[in-house]
C-alpha cells in the first residue's frame, strides 16, 4: 500500500498574474486537455485530480510567469493564493511567487507571503531575463530565506532571448522549443544556476539556506562526483560543494516516470532531501501514482525509505502535514 502522498510541484494561475496562456506555453503543452481550467482552479477540480493520484496534500505555487512579475502582481497573485488554501487548509499549503528582478521587494513579499499569509516558502524562476542570482546584490533576498527558515524552490523557465541560439538550428521550431525548455535546458540552465550560487560563495555566508530543485535534481546527480573533484577550482570555500549538496539541496521527483534517474540519487544523496513531486497540471497525478507503486515494488527502498520520499521529508522540511486517507 502506497502511504499518504505530499507534492510540492505543483502550479498555479491567478487571475492577477495571468489570464491567458502566452505562445511558449500552448507550444509546449497543447496536448494536455483542459489546461487552463487545472491551472486557475484551486477548489474541486484540483482536488479531484488529486483524488487520481491518491495526493493527500499539495502545496501550490504559479507557474512560471514570462517576463519579470511586478511587486504589485506578486502581492496580488499570493493573496488571492491564500484566499483558495484557507478554503481547504487541511489539503493546500502555497509557496509565494516573487518579483525577482527586484531583490529588496523580493526580500519583502516572501516576508510578508511567509508572516502573514502562512505560505511556507517560495518558488522562483530560475533566471529574470537572463540574469541570475549570485550577484551579491541578492544577498538581501537569500539572507532572508536563511533568517524565515523557509526553502526556496528553483524552478526552470524559458530561455531569454540571449539563450536562444544554442537550441535553434536545422529543426523545427517545436523542436527548438522544446529543445530550450522541458526536453533539455531547462534542466541544465537550472543546474548551473546551483553551481553559480555555490562559485558565488553564498553558502558560506548562509549555511543554513534551503533550496529545492525538481526534476530528479535537475541534471546534478549524475555528474556530482565530477562536479565535486572539479569545483575545488572554484575559490576557497569554507564549504565544499558535496557539503552543500548533503545539507542545503533537496531533489523533488517532478515528472520523471523512471526509476533509473532514482538509481542514481540512492547512491550520492541522502534519503531526507528527496522529495515526491508531480509537476500537476503538466503531468498526470496519476503518473506520479504509478510511479511510486513501482517504487514500492521494486526493493529499491524500505517501507520507511519509501514513506520519507512520499510524505515524511516534506513534513519535516516545510512544517506540514498531510492527513490520513480515508
Amino acid at each position: 500500500m502506497v502511504p499518504p502522498l505530499i507534492t510540492l510541484e505543483e502550479h498555479f494561475f491567478s487571475t492577477a498574474a495571468m489570464n491567458t496562456l502566452d505562445d511558449k506555453m500552448v507550444e509546449q503543452f497543447k496536448h494536455i486537455p483542459g489546461l487552463k481550467d487545472k491551472l486557475t482552479d484551486a477548489d474541486e477540480l484540483r482536488l479531484e485530480e488529486m483524488e487520481k493520484g491518491r495526493v493527500s496534500f499539495q502545496v501550490i505555487s504559479h507557474a512560471c510567469i514570462a517576463g519579470a512579475p511586478s511587486p504589485a502582481v506578486c502581492r496580488a497573485g499570493n493573496d488571492q493564493l491564500a484566499e483558495h488554501i484557507t478554503k481547504h487548509p487541511d489539503r493546500f499549503a502555497g509557496f509565494a511567487v516573487l518579483p525577482m528582478s527586484d531583490d529588496r521587494e523580493s526580500a519583502e513579499e516572501l516576508k510578508r507571503s511567509i508572516n502573514q499569509l502562512g505560505f511556507v516558502g517560495a518558488m522562483i524562476d530560475n533566471h529574470v531575463h537572463g540574469k541570475y542570482y549570485d550577484g551579491s546584490e541578492y544577498d538581501v533576498f537569500w539572507k532572508m530565506a536563511q533568517d524565515l527558515d523557509v526553502p526556496i524552490y528553483l524552478h526552470p523557465t524559458w530561455p531569454s532571448d540571449n539563450m536562444n541560439p544554442q537550441y535553434t538550428g536545422n529543426f523545427s521550431d517545436g523542436a527548438s522549443r522544446s529543445m530550450g525548455a522541458s526536453g533539455w535546458g531547462w534542466h541544465t540552465e537550472t543546474g548551473l544556476h546551483i553551481l553559480r550560487l555555490f562559485a558565488s560563495g553564498l553558502f558560506d555566508k548562509c549555511p543554513s539556506l534551503k533550496i529545492i530543485i525538481g526534476h530528479m535534481g535537475e541534471m546534478l546527480p549524475f555528474q556530482l562526483q565530477r562536479i565535486c573533484n572539479l569545483s575545488v577550482r572554484w575559490g576557497d570555500h569554507k564549504r565544499k560543494l558535496k557539503q552543500v549538496w548533503d545539507e542545503n539541496i533537496w531533489i523533488t521527483t517532478s515528472g520523471v516516470w523512471s526509476l533509473d534517474p532514482l538509481r542514481c540519487i540512492l547512491g550520492n544523496t541522502k534519503i531526507d532531501r528527496i522529495l515526491f513531486s508531480v509537476d500537476y497540471p503538466f503531468e498526470k497525478n496519476e503518473n506520479g501514482l504509478r510511479w511510486m507503486e513501482e517504487l514500492e515494488q521494486s526493493g529499491l527502498v524500505t517501507e520507511e525509505q519509501l514513506e520519507m520520499i512520499a510524505y515524511k521529508n516534506s513534513e519535516k522540511l516545510l512544517n506540514v502535514k498531510a492527513p490520513p486517507r480515508m
